[in-house]
């Protein structure tokens, strides 16, 4: 007897802990669950096809929806790791936001875009017009590309104005999807 009640105790908590992570869209513990299960198949997927370098990509998955940000090295890639994420059963669309390296990056380069990106993801933070935790950062030669998916049209272009406004960022490129 007592078994049991600790199992119904454990398996509300886990639960709840699953809950807590349902973002503000109201997206359901289910949703959620699914999307983190879609994740890790696309992930696999990309880390078996071998045709781009799926350390340098980067996923998000919302109600099914993909988006796949980071750099890769030529178009080829991106069109493959578009196609590898429409494989993967489950998967509702595809937002292709990878950018195409447009050169070798230095060590100092690296560190200089390392910066770049805590600068933006401090500003961010600090503002109160944007919901950090919802937007990923990554810069390569001073060009930040924003994305993830926020909850309305002006948390997007908050979060350009303010990433814009950083010392060192050269360009934005926004890639952030408004959630539906």
């Amino acid at each position: 007897m007592k078994m049991s009640k600790l199992l119904t105790v454990a398996a509300m908590g886990l639960l709840g802990m699953a809950a807590a992570h349902a973002d503000d869209a109201k997206r359901t513990v289910g949703e959620y669950t699914d999307d983190k299960v879609l994740h890790t198949k696309v992930w696999a997927a990309l880390t078996e096809d071998k045709t781009a370098e799926a350390s340098e990509i980067n996923l998000e998955v919302y109600k099914g929806v993909v988006q796949l940000n980071g750099f890769v090295d030529n178009a080829k890639e991106k069109a493959q790791a578009e196609a590898v994420a429409k494989g993967v059963s489950g998967v509702k669309g595809v937002e292709n936001n990878l950018m195409i390296k447009q050169a070798a990056q230095t060590t100092g380069g690296a560190i200089d875009d390392s910066t770049v990106t805590a600068k933006v993801k401090t500003a961010l933070t600090e503002s109160k017009e944007t919901k950090a935790h919802d937007i990923k950062v990554e810069t390569r030669g001073g060009v930040v590309r924003l994305s993830g998916f926020v909850g309305n049209e002006s948390q997007k272009s908050a979060a350009t104005k303010v990433a814009q406004s950083v010392e060192g960022v050269k360009a934005v490129k926004n890639s952030i999807s408004v959630k539906n």
